[in-house]
C-alpha cells in the first residue's frame, strides 16, 4: 500500500491495495473497494475509515507508525475478505468455499510485507467500511498472522542458527552477525514466498491489479484525467509502495535486535535462549515499525528524485515480483475505485454502503460528479 502527500488543498492524497479481482483505494475521509464478480457485474463498497484510533496522540511521531500499521492491516484484510466473498457470490449465487475463500489467508503475509501507508498517521472518522467479517474470518486472520510471524520471524532465526552451525561458526544470540544473518534470511524467505504464490493464477491476477493500482495513483498524482490511456502509460513501480517499507524493516530489525538483545537477554543461549530471543523479536515489532515508518516517510519525501533515488531500488526489485502489467479491464476497475474514494472523501459522514452495478459504466456514473484531477 502506498500514499502520496497532498498536492493541493483541494486534492486529497490517495493510497491503495490490490485485492481479489479488484482494488481498494483509501482517501483521508474514506475508503472504497471496487471488485468485478465472475458474472461481470461490479461491486463498489465505500464508507468512512475506522474509528478505532481516534485519539490525537496516534498522530505523534513514533506512535503514528504503529497506529497506521494496525489500521492498514485491518483495512487490508477486510478488503481482501470482502473481495473473496464477491467471487464466491458471483460464481454460485451464495457464499462458497473455493480457492477464493483461501486467498485472503495466502495474501495476508503479502499484506504484512507491504507495510503502512506513508501518511501523517491514522485518521479518526466514523464507522468501518470494511471489516474482518464473521467470527470465522477473524479466526482466519489470527491464524494467518501467526503463520506470517512464523514465516518471517521464527523461520529466518532458525535458518540463521542452522547456517552458523553448518559453517562451524559459533554465533551467539547477541552477536551482530547472527542478527545480520537473520535479516538476510528474512529477505530470502520473503522472496521465495512471493515467487511461489505468484505462480498461482489467481494471485498473479492480484499482482496485476497491484500494477493497475500503482499506475492509477501515478496518473492521479500527475493530475491527468483518469482514463485507460493515461493510466496505462504510467509505471507499475511506485516509490511510495509499502513493499519498499520491508527493506527498511529488515535493516532496522538488525540494528534494534543487536542492540536490545544483549541488554535484555545477556548470555542467552540454548533452546531457552532461542525461545526468549524469538519472543523479544516479536515484542520489538511495534518499536521497529515506529522507527521504520519514520524512515520511510523521510525516504518518500527526499529520495524520490535525484541521486538518493538509488535507495529505493531494492524496494523496486521486490515490486518486480508483486506487480504485473494489468489489462485494460483491470485498469478500469482501479480507476473506478479511485473515483469512488475521491467521491467518498467528500461524504465522510455518510454511512457505508455496498452497491452492485451491472456494468462498470454504471458504477462510474455514480461518482461522475466527484472532483477529479485534470
Amino acid at each position: 500500500m502506498e500514499r502520496q502527500e497532498s498536492v493541493t488543498p483541494s486534492r486529497p492524497y490517495i493510497g491503495g491495495q490490490a485485492v481479489i479481482e479488484g482494488v481498494m483505494m483509501r482517501a483521508p475521509g474514506g475508503v472504497a473497494v471496487a471488485v468485478r464478480r465472475p458474472d461481470g457485474s461490479v461491486v463498489v463498497k465505500d464508507g468512512p475509515l475506522p474509528s478505532s484510533l481516534r485519539a490525537a496522540f496516534w498522530k505523534w511521531p513514533g506512535l503514528r507508525g504503529i497506529g497506521t500499521l494496525y489500521e492498514s492491516l485491518s483495512l487490508g484484510y477486510g478488503a481482501l475478505q470482502f473481495s473473496a466473498d464477491q467471487q464466491e457470490q458471483g460464481a454460485t449465487g451464495g457464499p462458497g468455499s473455493g480457492l477464493s475463500a483461501m486467498l485472503p489467508t495466502l495474501l495476508l503475509p503479502w499484506t504484512l510485507a507491504q507495510g503502512p501507508d506513508v501518511t501523517d498517521g491514522p485518521t479518526a472518522p466514523q464507522e468501518p467500511p470494511t471489516d474482518g467479517g464473521s467470527g470465522g474470518s477473524r479466526v482466519a486472520m489470527i491464524v494467518s498472522s501467526l503463520f506470517a510471524l512464523g514465516l518471517f520471524i521464527a523461520l529466518p532465526q532458525l535458518l540463521a542458527t542452522l547456517a552458523g552451525r553448518l559453517a562451524g561458526v559459533e554465533l551467539g544470540l547477541s552477536d551482530f552477525r547472527f542478527h545480520a544473518l537473520t535479516g538476510g534470511f528474512k529477505l530470502v524467505v520473503l522472496t521465495a514466498y512471493l515467487g511461489l504464490i505468484s505462480r498461482i493464477d489467481e494471485i498473479r491476477r492480484v499482482f496485476q491489479y497491484h500494477g493497475a493500482e500503482h499506475k492509477t495513483i501515478f496518473a492521479y498524482e500527475a493530475g491527468l484525467p483518469l482514463d485507460v490511456a493515461n493510466v496505462r502509460a504510467q509505471s507499475t513501480l511506485h516509490p511510495r509502495c509499502g513493499t519498499t517499507f520491508l527493506i527498511v524493516v529488515v535493516i532496522v530489525s538488525v540494528l534494534v535486535g543487536s542492540i536490545v538483545t544483549p541488554l535484555v537477554l545477556p548470555g542467552a543461549s540454548g533452546l531457552g535462549g532461542q525461545a526468549a530471543t524469538l519472543a523479544l523479536r516479536i515484542s520489538l515489532l511495534p518499536l521497529i515499525a515506529a522507527i521504520s515508518y519514520e524512515l520511510q516517510r523521510a525516504s518518500a519525501r527526499y529520495c524520490t528524485t535525484g541521486p538518493l533515488r538509488v535507495l529505493l531500488y531494492p524496494g523496486f526489485l521486490f515490486q518486480k515480483i508483486t506487480t504485473r502489467e494489468p489489462d485494460d479491464a483491470q485498469i478500469e476497475i482501479a480507476i473506478a475505485s479511485m473515483e469512488a474514494a475521491v467521491w467518498r472523501n467528500d461524504r465522510a459522514d455518510a454511512a457505508a454502503e455496498v452497491r452492485v452495478f451491472p456494468t462498470l459504466e454504471a458504477a462510474r456514473a455514480r461518482t461522475a460528479g466527484a472532483p477529479t484531477p485534470g
